[in-house]
């Protein structure tokens, strides 16, 4: 994970998603039933505030999804605000289910926080996590199947063999997997 900073609110948000979500809401008690979906005409929004990353895997994603940072489910209140949102593939969207605030947020992360290894291709937590946080890193890479899921694995995987193959510049491959990218740089500093 990398430290991302909260996109700015789109102007016509409040409008077309929270009004109308909110009135909803008070017209729905039910908390079974799930809030009527008026954020996802604002992902491409989102999607170009996170530099289309995913916010957790920080890799490219074309498709992702809209994240309720806080779930719907525990937090009704926030399903329409747009703080609340983060870009996520839609697999780690899923596998982080209603945990809230049991993960870290891509807005908390700090930069130096986690690295991938090379040439195992492995997420790992770094030293410089601070230790009130280290026991909620280390549950986020494994709840959400970042450190060394056969999924995250493939796609890291895909772009450092592009990398390797001249196929994308270290420059390129900061804007598609920054991560990686690091990995790369510190590597070629140490030889």
């Amino acid at each position: 994970m990398l430290k991302f900073n909260p996109p700015a609110e789109p102007a016509d948000f409040d409008i077309k998603a929270r009004q109308p979500g909110n009135n909803w809401l008070a017209k729905n008690t039910d908390t079974k039933k799930r809030p009527i979906d008026y954020w996802s005409k604002f992902k491409s929004n989102l999607a170009d505030g996170f530099g289309n990353l995913c916010g957790y895997s920080v890799m490219y994603e074309p498709v992702g999804t809209v994240e309720h940072f806080l779930s719907c489910e525990n937090h009704r209140h926030l399903a329409y605000e747009w703080s609340n949102y983060r870009f996520a593939s839609g697999w780690i969207n899923s596998s982080k289910g209603t945990l809230d605030n049991q993960v870290l947020d891509p807005f908390e992360v700090e930069d130096d926080w986690f690295e991938i290894l090379l040439p195992s291709l492995q997420l790992v937590v770094s030293d410089k996590v601070p230790l009130e946080k280290l026991e909620k890193a280390e549950f986020t890479l494994q709840r959400l199947h970042l450190q060394d899921d056969e999924r995250v694995l493939r796609q890291r995987q895909a772009w450092y063999q592009m990398y390797l193959n001249g196929e994308i510049t270290l420059t390129g491959l900061e804007k598609k997997a920054p991560l990686i990218a690091r990995a790369i740089k510190k590597q070629q500093a140490n030889s």
